[in-house]
């Protein structure tokens, strides 16, 4: 069973891989825009703090690896989960079917789709990362080594989780373009910020409902020694509960996918 989904898994990406060489033109020019995306994201970051040179305690250099730690868990889970997301469209066009038919679990058939996916985001976000780091002068330890894989882990479970959530809910909702879109832009604006800037309401969502604090701020907080900003308190531990919450949310969005699958009637077609 283990070598059938294996074999499965390597034909994805070698098929990828043959997109990728047919398509070298438009894979290029993909390449390039995530460049400038997140070059242009980081450089609204610079603009803001060069107006306001400390963010409740976070300077620019901060805000920056803040951005980055994001960056990679979120290029991580778009690197290997990505196609989480063609599950409305399967649904609405009758073909989620052929899923639920063949001798594999339909989640890890969804995320086996072939298309166009290529760790080229994620390389682009290590690159960041490695210039943050320097930024902040990172003390590499074994403990912060630990930390930071453990966060990138977490948070890519954490960005999934949420994904897989919310597509499951393509079992009851036709289009849910619109809450895909809401939630997208909660994770992508408000985590580049620190939390602490926040009010109330939103400090609790992001921690909470949307935990995409997880994701970045809580290991920050950590691994640049962190424990108090203005108005906000931050226990230390916090950032070594990323995995844990990421292994929480995947094992309750997986319960309630596999809930929607229950439901799901088919199109008998």
């Amino acid at each position: 069973m283990v070598s059938r989904y294996l074999s499965t898994y390597r034909e994805f990406w070698r098929l990828n891989t043959l997109t990728l060489l047919e398509y070298k033109a438009n894979f290029f020019i993909w390449f390039v825009f995530t460049i400038i995306y997140h070059g242009v994201a980081i450089g609204t970051i610079w603009i803001m703090m060069s107006r306001f040179p400390l963010m409740n305690g976070w300077d620019w250099r901060q805000v920056f690896f803040l951005y980055a730690l994001w960056m990679v868990a979120h290029t991580l889970n778009n690197t290997f989960f990505f196609t989480v997301g063609n599950v409305g469209e399967h649904v609405r066009e009758g073909d989620f079917d052929r899923f639920l038919v063949r001798p594999l679990d339909p989640l890890f058939q969804v995320l086996s789709q072939p298309g166009q996916i290529w760790p080229d985001e994620l390389a682009v976000a290590l690159v960041f990362f490695a210039f943050a780091q320097g930024a902040v002068h990172l003390q590499w330890t074994a403990a912060s080594t630990a930390l930071l894989l453990l966060a990138f882990t977490g948070g890519a479970l954490i960005d999934f989780a949420v994904q897989l959530a919310v597509a499951t809910l393509s079992f009851w909702v036709i289009r849910l373009d619109t809450l895909r879109w809401v939630i997208m832009s909660l994770e992508n604006d408000f985590t580049r910020y620190p939390l602490s800037i926040y009010n109330r309401g939103v400090r609790i969502m992001l921690a909470y409902v949307f935990p995409f604090a997880f994701m970045n701020y809580f290991p920050a907080t950590t691994l640049l020694h962190k424990t108090a900003e203005a108005g906000y308190t931050i226990n230390p531990a916090l950032g070594w509960l990323t995995p844990l919450v990421g292994v929480a949310w995947f094992a309750a969005a997986y319960a309630f996918w596999r809930a929607g699958l229950n439901r799901y009637k088919g199109t008998g077609s």
